[in-house]
């Protein structure tokens, strides 16, 4: 493992942090038609906290793939590989979710998110294993939200 930059810490940071953003603001005139109309289950958290957690997680992002970067293992590639379809994925779900409300479908995809999440973290064990564990609470979190979006589609349906 090379030394941390910095710099490539904070460019990784920013680059998931816009992604996550772009996301957000595609998604923003959705949002709101949900936060009035929508049902949603129990444990649904208020919307603040989903303006907390997301940045967070979206920095830790950048930090673990900075640190895959900068790996001289021979899973580097394969890490990077998913950490990017994952990170593709997330950028669609609000879209589809908020925008289209197609909650199926954005079951479905955060089903696909939750299983690349698990592969990337099992890659980035191989690789490097604080990457690895500066991805569990997004693990953690996305399973959370699949509750959310099953008991939205299941009450909007």
């Amino acid at each position: 493992m090379k030394p941390q930059n910095w710099k490539r810490i904070l460019f990784w940071v920013v680059v998931c942090e816009a992604v996550g953003g772009l996301s957000g603001w595609l998604s923003r005139e959705g949002l709101q038609i949900y936060m009035e109309t929508a049902k949603k289950p129990p444990l649904m958290p208020p919307g603040i906290l989903f303006a907390i957690v997301w940045p967070i997680l979206y920095a830790l992002m950048g930090y673990a793939v900075s640190r895959v970067f900068d790996s001289d293992s021979k899973y580097r590639e394969q890490g990077l590989l998913i950490f990017f379809v994952q990170l593709l994925a997330n950028f669609l779900w609000s879209p589809v979710f908020f925008r289209f409300r197609a909650y199926g479908a954005a079951l479905g995809l955060i089903g696909v998110i939750w299983l690349l999440i698990l592969l990337m973290l099992v890659t980035f064990w191989q690789i490097d294993k604080k990457a690895a564990y500066s991805q569990i609470p997004y693990f953690l979190w996305v399973t959370f939200a699949a509750y959310l979006n099953a008991g939205v589609w299941f009450l909007n349906s």
